[in-house]
């Protein structure tokens, strides 16, 4: 066993190699940007940046619409990537088709797909039309608190495929053999899929919901596309705010940020792996 891990280690060295520069030594390497004053001499100021930054109005704002997006973002990918991934696995082999055209989005280049989107919510757009013929009033999708709706579908649509690929994957696993005795003894489908296929994919289900988290901690690439660089109140994101900060050269509120924000996604995700182990240890 030795022996084969050693065989292995040249060829993750080049990898591994990569990622300690790239990542590793800028992500230390920028704590003391976060330390010190921007000055010519760049003077050791402690946490005096932090200070500063947590009280920027713009910070504030940026974090807590980054917290409330994630918020409806992460919880519906996963509900939704979970029923559509069961409903797909009941259609074997039927839905082929289906199985296979949900990456489709991740063929598409974003600037085809922002084009779309602007068009289907643009005040003479299609989403309006369908809301007149129905008797409602056109909305001004892409401005004010309205614009949030276009950014978490144009998320949900971006990054669903990848996550029920991990669901069907796990799907496949469990034995059919499990849905029979359900069937027989009178479970539902939504029984089904509560009590029988979730319990049994709690590992790739916690991987899809870690997923989930990261992705919607990253939806900035959405709220550019539609906003731009200061979208309007409702929009804007921590990303947003680090994003002005870099283009003006303000390393330090950049860093401070960013350090800031990493600090509450690693308590959150320390939170979420304790939660998976106790999880597990009930099930067991």
């Amino acid at each position: 066993m030795y022996k084969k891990k050693s065989l292995v280690l040249p060829f993750l060295l080049p990898g591994l190699a990569g990622i300690l520069l790239f990542y590793v030594a800028p992500f230390f390497g920028g704590i003391w940007y976060s330390l010190t004053d921007g000055s010519y001499e760049n003077a050791f100021v402690g946490f005096q940046n932090y200070l500063n930054v947590w009280q920027n109005p713009m910070f504030q704002l940026g974090l807590k619409n980054t917290m409330e997006l994630s918020l409806i973002c992460s919880p519906s990918l996963f509900l939704l990537s979970f029923v559509l991934s069961v409903l797909l696995n009941r259609m074997r082999p039927a839905g082929a088709f289906f199985r296979n055209s949900v990456l489709l989005p991740y063929l598409m280049p974003s600037s085809a797909v922002l084009i779309i989107w602007l068009l289907w919510f643009d005040y003479g757009g299609p989403v309006n039309r369908i809301l007149t013929l129905l008797g409602q009033g056109r909305v001004f999708w892409l401005q004010g608190q309205e614009l949030r709706l276009p950014v978490v579908l144009l998320f949900l649509w971006k990054n669903l495929g990848f996550c029920v690929v991990i669901f069907l994957a796990a799907l496949q696993a469990i034995p059919e053999s499990l849905y029979e005795y359900a069937t027989l003894e009178g479970a539902s489908f939504p029984r089904q899929a509560f009590s029988i296929t979730l319990p049994l994919i709690v590992p790739s289900a916690f991987l899809v919901f870690i997923l989930c988290w990261v992705n919607a901690f990253r939806i900035f690439k959405e709220v550019y596309f539609i906003g731009g660089a200061y979208p309007d109140e409702p929009l804007y994101t921590l990303q947003n705010y680090m994003n002005n900060m870099y283009g003006k050269l303000n390393y330090q509120n950049v860093t401070t940020a960013a350090y800031s924000f990493a600090v509450l996604v690693f308590a959150l995700f320390g939170l979420l792996f304790w939660m998976q182990r106790r999880a597990q240890r009930g099930l067991t």
